[in-house]
């Protein structure tokens, strides 16, 4: 199928074979750099080796850097459903935005419209699940945070683009987890992380990775309030996530 989309082709250098791996997951990151022009330069330095398929200019602007057909380095030590060789079995789009460590900031109406219609045309594409449209930030979440809680997911999924939960109300009473906490109800927590998609190990302890696990989804799904504290509205949340897939 060909795409009605204008793109500009600015070709990488950094990109090997899938190996006949489908193509079923879409991963959105920022670039987090100073501009989008030093982002692309890095993006098609070979010997920055990284790269993704597109990047999507704050002006609107898409830029294509490697063919969907072949495997793009952008998810690095990563894990989805199952999944871990991530650039395998997906498609990565970089979003130009400093990012938090060069002053984190809203993604502009003409770079959302773009990410939406460039997504919608992916997903016109391939089989790839609500479920595993995701953020960088939910595929290695020990190590990164893009795109963010200024990141709209709310409005991609009313336009069919991801899964969303539609704000259930929290149950009650509930006691919030935090760092340090043990027992059978933070192994539920991590079960049911690791059910909808995250890598978490399953151990009881609410130690480091947890609660790395558990700010990554409030990145994506309570983006209001980022604190690695699981309390009854994250937990709604999953549960109202969770009951869409079943």
């Amino acid at each position: 199928m060909t795409s009605a989309l204008q793109f500009i082709d600015i070709p990488s250098p950094n990109y090997d074979e899938r190996g006949g791996q489908p193509i079923e997951k879409l991963v959105l990151h920022y670039t987090g750099m100073q501009s989008g022009a030093e982002a692309i330069a890095r993006l098609c330095d070979a010997s920055a080796k990284v790269s993704a398929h597109y990047v999507v200019e704050e002006d609107g602007r898409i830029f294509k850097l490697v063919d969907e057909s072949k495997r793009a380095w952008h998810a690095g030590k990563s894990y989805w459903r199952g999944c871990t060789d991530m650039n395998a079995h997906s498609i990565g789009v970089e979003i130009v935005n400093p990012g938090h460590e060069f002053g984190y900031r809203d993604f502009p109406e003409s770079q959302m419209q773009s990410v939406m219609a460039l997504c919608h045309d992916i997903l016109s594409r391939h089989p790839i699940s609500p479920r595993s449209v995701v953020g960088h930030s939910d595929i290695a979440f020990e190590r990164k945070a893009d795109p963010g809680e200024r990141f709209d997911w709310a409005r991609l999924a009313k336009e069919g683009i991801g899964l969303w939960h539609d704000n259930p109300a929290p149950r009650t009473p509930f006691t919030p987890l935090k760092r340090g906490d043990g027992g059978e109800g933070v192994r539920q927590l991590q079960e049911m992380l690791l059910f909808y998609g995250y890598g978490v190990l399953i151990d009881g302890l609410y130690g480091q990775q947890a609660e790395q696990a558990v700010t990554a989804f409030q990145r994506h799904f309570r983006p209001s309030l980022v604190n690695g504290i699981w309390d009854g509205e994250c937990a709604a949340r999953l549960l109202a996530l969770i009951k869409k897939i079943a």
